[in-house]
């Protein structure tokens, strides 16, 4: 494992998409997920540039947090990736930044409700389940609106985009159709002004396919194979 020469590589193919999508390279929000590897990693991939990090389960990250007081990265940010359970909610809540896959107005209310306890509002974004897949979480394309109208209503979230992952094995073809469908969405969904729905995040992309995402509008990335292998 060499990160900081993955991480060199990562950085070309990014800037190299960006440009081909007709933005810069400051615009893609890099997200390294580090639900494989442990602190010294992630301590190593902060040396080397990267501020924003995710875990996958809200106890791995609550480890990863209590190991990284051994470490001096004053600014790091934590994002939350994974299927979130209700019952966790309250163990997550005000130690992220961004919680990427709300997929149920249940799990909106109870961010709702334990950032409200805080004292914080909990900027989340909806995962969305394009493809379809049985295999996969998140609400399908013709729920979108009716979950959105739904965060509209709460006061202790905050909605500030779409999160999808695509099928593992899919060709580029699919691959482009899904991500161009949900960034249509995004962008439609840009357009209206609802209390608590901001538009500022599209999650789509990873380490397999997080060229075709971004040149089909993602502004957000997550890696972790690409960084820590």
């Amino acid at each position: 494992m060499n990160i900081k020469e993955n991480i060199e590589v990562l950085e070309e193919k990014i800037t190299e998409a960006a440009i081909r999508s007709g933005r810069r390279r400051e615009d893609i929000t890099l997200v390294a997920v580090s639900k494989t590897v442990g602190c010294p990693e992630v301590a190593e991939a902060y040396g080397n540039g990267l501020r924003v990090f995710a875990e996958n389960r809200v106890q791995c990250l609550n480890d990863k947090l209590q190991g990284m007081k051994e470490y001096s990265v004053p600014d790091i940010d934590w994002h939350l990736i994974g299927t979130l359970q209700t019952n966790k909610v309250k163990h997550a809540v005000g130690k992220v930044s961004l919680i990427h896959s709300v997929d149920s107005a249940h799990l909106a209310d109870e961010i709702d409700r334990c950032s409200a306890k805080c004292g914080i509002v909990t900027d989340c974004l909806m995962q969305v389940n394009v493809s379809g897949e049985e295999s996969k979480h998140g609400v399908s394309p013709d729920e979108i609106d009716r979950l959105a109208e739904h965060f509209a209503s709460l006061s202790n979230v905050r909605l500030m985009g779409l999160m999808t992952m695509a099928p593992a094995e899919a060709g580029e073809y699919e691959l482009r159709k899904i991500f161009s469908q949900l960034y249509k969405k995004y962008i439609d969904m840009g357009t209206q002004k609802a209390h608590n729905v901001s538009m500022s995040y599209i999650s789509m992309g990873m380490t397999h396919d997080f060229t075709y995402a971004i040149e089909e509008g993602s502004n957000m990335i997550r890696v972790g194979t690409g960084i820590f292998h």
